[in-house]
């Protein structure tokens, strides 16, 4: 470690230095850019508050969300700003307050032994698990870097070998179950061993952190890189985990860097780092991550770990668009990455970020499925179709294979639960994930897919969805017309699942129609579920329910049924339609049922005598006693309601009918507009790319080439 070294690290902008930089004398403390400022000012008075409040070291006792917990995650907060700080201005307050915290904990953590709130995870010492105690040392290794060559020779052993080293080895050695792991956990842990082989100058503990226990390279942070995302930089778990995973990934690559510069990092596995930073950039609707798989709804890319990501990104790429991304974060880092950015941001250099339409395969390979998002535009706030095609997710995936969502300027329409859990609120479980995460929300039922027999997909066993992919099998991403098809056969036995989404853009609507074609195939008989869970508020229907006014019966006994009061159910022959309000705008649902069809609106909800659900509606379609089904479903987003000014406009449909029927291997969809003007649209069994495909539609011969086609007929043309 030397200071020509932690010179150049502040030079290149890179976010962490595991060396300290030279400090600046307090006097000539420089003036920074506005983003930045505002950091360096809320860290000091974070600073100052804990000076004036004293060392508070407490005996962990605490689940997530108690003081203790709450305790050290202030802690080592305090740790990483002080440090940076001392960097930054020079004042050997900042340094004494952090040394002084380092020593407590220097006389505290050869004390502990595992958590006493441990419950199903791998216990920590200052935390109920060794996640935390991970990021704590992520954190603390940063903040202590900058004051270590200021310390005493005594201060310096006593917090390297008590504090530092003992942590690392419990997180290594000490927990194999973790650290070995492919798991956004074990990431973490890699990353905090790793930072702290590097201070600590322990080429033992770095090479653990980045090829396992054993150095074999079966594991630990490189292994990770290559098995948890796919080539297009998405994460197993999905974009709320992915997040999570980034600040180790990111921060830990660029201490990487710094120490080894011939390990290439940033170019390891084709820039795999990066382009995970881009992809959770794009998995985001209106800044917010879209919440598939165990997520919090409330999650966005105003989060710690975006900021250090962004910011690394931004100095290893310098691509402008990383600015615009952080002019909406409204937030930065205290390192020198951090400063970079936003003197740059200052300057005017950002560029909107290019959101598009994607598909992004999952697994290793990229051939396990894939997320595929349709977009109309690159408006961050405008229409987003969701498929989610993917493998399974892990132990944080849901049963929700072939599911999709729907986003527009008014936020979430057709919607995703996420996770059933309120972190860190120590009334809910410890802010653990609660039982209804199991019973509902990762259940098939809670999601926009198809149940067969009132089961979950893969009957939930989560191991054994992971070795079943889905088959993306073909995906258009260019306007007028979008599309994404795919299929999984068995998530049910002897039971095979396609679908098509096609995103419409048609002449006179601001907002696109989305076309969902699903076919469920199988042998015997079955029930068949198809919900529609959505936002908003119902305004009419032209299916006529029996509602249940009196009582409200459940709709099932087990897997989600169970939490589902049944507020109406109803039948019709022919079309049906379902209009409800999301925010300032209708939505239309048409429907082209199979005969005997039945419809049930429900709401969750029921079952849950610790209030634990969100109260939230769903339409299902429901098909009883066949071998086969098909869903053909319409979303129409129509006019627009002011509050403000009391004026509603096109409140009603402007569709008069859908009408679907099979041509061949052919999907043949006939949508007719108030106006009089036909949409047709074709959906041919054969995907690939070249094939010619034929049909009649409305007495005219339609010719397209590849899976998806469209035919426009104005109003007068042949019937």
């Amino acid at each position: 470690m030397t200071r020509t070294l932690a010179l150049l690290l502040a030079a290149s902008a890179l976010p962490l230095s595991v060396v300290p930089a030279l400090a600046q004398p307090a006097s000539t403390e420089p003036a920074y850019a506005p983003l930045f400022a505002a950091e360096v000012t809320q860290a000091k008075r974070d600073l100052d508050a804990s000076i004036r409040a004293g060392i508070n070291v407490p005996v962990p006792k605490d689940p997530g969300g108690g003081f203790t917990h709450e305790q050290h995650k202030r802690n080592y907060r305090i740790i990483f700003e002080g440090g940076q700080l001392y960097r930054l201005t020079g004042d050997r307050r900042y340094l004494d307050h952090v040394r002084d915290m380092l020593l407590a904990y220097a006389d505290l953590y050869p004390k502990l032994g595992p958590h006493p709130a441990a419950a199903n995870q791998v216990p920590g010492r200052l935390f109920w698990q060794s996640l935390n105690d991970s990021v704590f040392l992520v954190n603390a290794v940063q903040g202590y870097a900058e004051i270590r060559d200021a310390l005493s020779a005594a201060d310096r052993r006593r917090i390297d070998d008590d504090v530092i080293r003992p942590m690392a080895h419990f997180l290594s050695d000490g927990s194999p179950q973790v650290i070995n792991r492919i798991h956004n956990h074990a990431t973490w842990a890699c990353a905090g061993v790793g930072l702290a082989g590097y201070l600590l100058g322990d080429r033992d503990l770095v090479d653990k952190a980045l090829m396992g226990l054993d150095k074999s390279g079966k594991s630990g942070f490189l292994r990770q890189l290559d098995l948890l995302f796919s080539p297009d930089g998405y994460y197993a778990e999905g974009p709320y985990y992915q997040r999570y995973a980034l600040q180790p990934f990111v921060v830990f690559a660029a201490a990487i860097d710094a120490h080894e510069p011939q390990r290439k990092i940033f170019d390891y596995r084709g820039g795999i780092v990066l382009k995970a930073i881009r992809t959770a950039i794009d998995v985001t609707h209106s800044g917010y991550f879209i919440p598939i798989n165990d997520a919090m709804p409330d999650k966005s890319l105003r989060t710690e770990e975006l900021y250090h990501a962004v910011a690394i990104a931004y100095g290893a790429t310098h691509d402008p668009a990383f600015l615009s991304i952080a002019k909406w974060q409204g937030h930065t880092v205290l390192t020198p990455a951090g400063q970079a950015l936003a003197a740059d941001v200052a300057a005017g250099k950002a560029k909107p970020w290019p959101f598009e339409s994607r598909l992004l395969g999952d697994g290793p390979d990229g051939k396990q499925g894939a997320l595929v998002l349709l977009r109309e535009g690159s408006d961050p706030d405008g229409p987003l179709l969701v498929a989610k095609n993917t493998v399974q997710g892990m132990g944080h995936g849901h049963f929700d294979r072939l599911n999709w969502l729907y986003y527009d300027e008014t936020g979430a329409v057709v919607t995703d639960y996420g996770a059933a859990r309120f972190l860190n609120v120590e009334a809910k479980h410890g802010g653990r994930y609660l039982p209804e995460n199991d019973s509902w929300a990762s259940a098939t039922i809670a999601h926009n897919t198809l149940v067969v027999d009132e089961q979950s997909q893969f009957g939930g066993d989560w191991k054994a969805g992971e070795k079943i992919p889905t088959r993306q099998l073909s995906a258009g991403l260019d306007a007028p017309t979008r599309w994404s098809i795919a299929e999984v056969d068995g998530a049910y036995p002897n039971v095979s699942i396609r679908r098509a989404l096609v995103m419409l853009d048609v002449d006179g609507l601001s907002n696109p129609l989305i076309l969902d074609i699903l076919h469920g195939t199988g042998s015997g008989r079955h029930r068949y579920d198809l919900p529609l869970h959505f936002s908003g508020h119902v305004i009419d229907s032209d299916i006529a329910f029996d509602q249940h006014l009196a009582e409200r019966p459940v709709l099932g006994t087990a897997n989600g049924y169970q939490h589902l009061w049944v507020d109406g159910e109803g039948t019709r022959s022919g079309p049906a339609r379902f209009t409800f309000m999301q925010g300032s705008r209708f939505y239309s649902y048409h429907m082209a049922p199979s005969a005997g069809a039945r419809f049930i609106l429900a709401e969750s909800g029921a079952n849950d005598p610790e209030f634990n659900l969100r109260r939230e509606p769903a339409l299902i379609q429901r098909v009883d006693g066949a071998s086969a089904a098909t869903f053909v479903s319409l979303l129409e987003p129509h006019g627009r309601y002011d509050a403000s000014s009391e004026a509603v406009v096109a409140s009603s449909s402007r569709i008069a009918s859908l009408e679907h029927r099979r041509d061949g291997d052919a999907d043949i969809v006939l949508v007719t507009f108030v106006d009089g003007r036909r949409l047709a649209v074709a959906v041919a069994g054969d995907t690939a790319a070249g094939a010619t495909h034929r049909a009649t539609v409305a007495g005219r011969s339609f010719t397209w080439t590849g899976p998806v086609g469209r035919l426009d007929l104005a109003k007068g043309d042949a019937q």
